[in-house]
């Protein structure tokens, strides 16, 4: 992703504040969460709301997007290193 610099930088999820659960879209545990979660129309980070569609980076180092209510792991923020 050419954009990288334009997407938020979250920090670390802080267990204290509101995040949406973040999984592999990959894993089987995307398809249960999908079906627990009702299609949200956004995400949360550390309290802080995001549009469905949106990305973020975490502290990690982690490209998240923000897909029906929850956060997607879809690879580094890292230009260099995707």
């Amino acid at each position: 992703m050419s954009t990288l610099h334009h997407i938020r930088q979250v920090g670390a999820p802080d267990p204290e504040l509101k995040t949406s659960p973040i999984v592999e879209d990959t894993d089987e545990e995307y398809d249960v969460l999908a079906q627990e979660i009702e299609a949200l129309p956004v995400c949360y980070f550390n309290n802080v709301q995001f549009s469905n569609g949106q990305y973020a980076c975490s502290g990690s180092g982690e490209l998240l997007h923000c897909k029906q209510g929850l956060w997607v792991r879809e690879g580094s923020c890292d230009p260099d290193n995707p």
